[in-house]
């Protein structure tokens, strides 16, 4: 099995009416999740994740937290982290 590799992307989405939301043509192409399909969100502080494998995203989420935990980071560090690896990964693929 190949890994692919990993790649942070953001789209902006709308909320609709009734709290309604349209995943991006490319996510639901990459993710093989068509209309009428579940997805588990899950919410950790103020970010939310969605996932269109259930079984995997509780797993995440307890091993981020105790990695929070552990390393006594808060999730504005973790947040921070994720920024300037972002920043990095723009400067790299622009060289």
């Amino acid at each position: 099995m190949d890994q692919q590799e990993t790649v942070m992307q953001t789209y902006p989405v709308r909320l609709r009416e009734r709290g309604q939301i349209t995943l991006p043509q490319p996510v639901r192409d990459r993710l093989d999740v068509a209309d009428g399909g579940f997805l588990t969100l899950v919410e950790i502080g103020d970010l939310l994740f969605l996932s269109p494998r259930p079984l995997q995203v509780p797993r995440l989420a307890d091993k981020l937290a105790d990695l929070l935990e552990e390393s006594e980071l808060t999730l504005a560090d973790l947040l921070q982290g994720l920024q300037q690896e972002r920043i990095a990964i723009t400067q790299e693929r622009n060289r």
